[in-house]
C-alpha cells in the first residue's frame, strides 16, 4: 500500500489560505474557527500553528495576496491612454470592481479594533502603498493632469484614509463617515488631487454603506 505523500509546510500555508478565504467570505471572519479551517484542509490544529501564530494574522496574508494577485497599480503603469488623474480614477474604480478583497476587507473591519493589528496594518500600507502612490502622483504631476506640490505628503496620506473612516477604528455614523467623505475630496482638491467624477462617486457611496453595517 503506497504511503500518502506528505505535504510540505508552503502546500500547508496555500492551502490553509484558500480554505480560510473561502470561509471569510461565505460564513464571515468571526463565525470561521481554526477548526473550521482545518477541517476543510484535512489537517489538525498543531498544523496550523505551524504555519500562522493566528486567525487575525491568516487574514493579514490573505488581505496582501490578494492584494498583489490583482495589483492596480500595475494593471495601470503601461496605460498610455490615461493621464496620470485619469489613472488615479481608474485605480479606485478597480479596486471597487474587486468584489472578492472588498468582501474580505469589509470581513477584517472588527480585528483592526486591536491596537497592534491596527499598527502591523497600517505598517503594512505605509510600506506597500506609500511608493505606489508617489510614483503615480508624480507621473500626474509630469503631464500636468495633478497640480501639487505635495506628492510626498499625499502619497503618505492616502493609505490611511481608509483607516480614518472606518468606525471600528474611529467610531462613527454613516451619516458622520459621509461628511468625512465630503471633507477628504475637498482636501484633496484643494491639493490638486480632485478626485470626484461619476465614477468615484458611486464608488464611495457604496463603500460607505458598506462599512457603515
Amino acid at each position: 500500500m503506497a504511503r500518502p505523500i506528505k505535504k510540505t509546510p508552503e502546500q500547508w500555508k496555500t492551502e490553509i489560505l484558500s480554505a480560510a478565504q473561502k470561509l471569510f467570505i461565505s460564513k464571515g471572519y468571526e463565525e470561521t474557527s481554526i477548526s473550521d479551517i482545518m477541517a476543510m484542509v484535512g489537517g489538525a490544529k498543531g498544523m496550523f500553528y505551524r504555519c500562522f501564530q493566528s486567525k487575525e494574522e491568516v487574514m493579514q496574508t490573505l488581505g496582501n495576496q490578494m492584494f498583489f494577485e490583482n495589483n492596480p497599480f500595475e494593471a495601470l503603469k503601461g496605460r498610455a491612454d490615461l493621464n496620470g488623474l485619469q489613472k488615479v480614477r481608474e485605480l479606485l474604480a478597480i479596486n471597487q470592481s474587486d468584489t472578492k478583497r472588498n468582501s474580505l476587507n469589509l470581513q477584517a473591519i472588527s480585528i483592526l479594533k486591536d491596537p497592534h493589528i491596527l499598527a502591523t496594518a497600517i505598517e503594512a500600507n505605509k510600506r506597500i502603498l506609500t511608493p505606489l502612490w508617489f510614483e503615480l502622483l508624480e507621473e500626474g504631476k509630469r503631464d500636468g493632469s495633478i497640480k501639487t506640490e505635495y506628492t510626498k505628503e499625499l502619497s503618505e496620506i492616502l493609505p490611511l484614509i481608509n483607516f480614518w473612516l472606518m468606525p471600528s477604528v474611529y467610531p462613527a455614523t454613516a451619516e458622520e463617515i459621509h461628511h468625512k467623505y465630503l471633507f477628504i475630496i475637498e482636501v484633496l482638491s484643494k491639493m490638486g488631487l480632485p478626485l470626484l467624477d461619476n465614477k468615484t462617486e458611486a464608488f464611495a457611496e457604496q463603500f460607505i454603506s458598506d462599512i457603515s453595517r
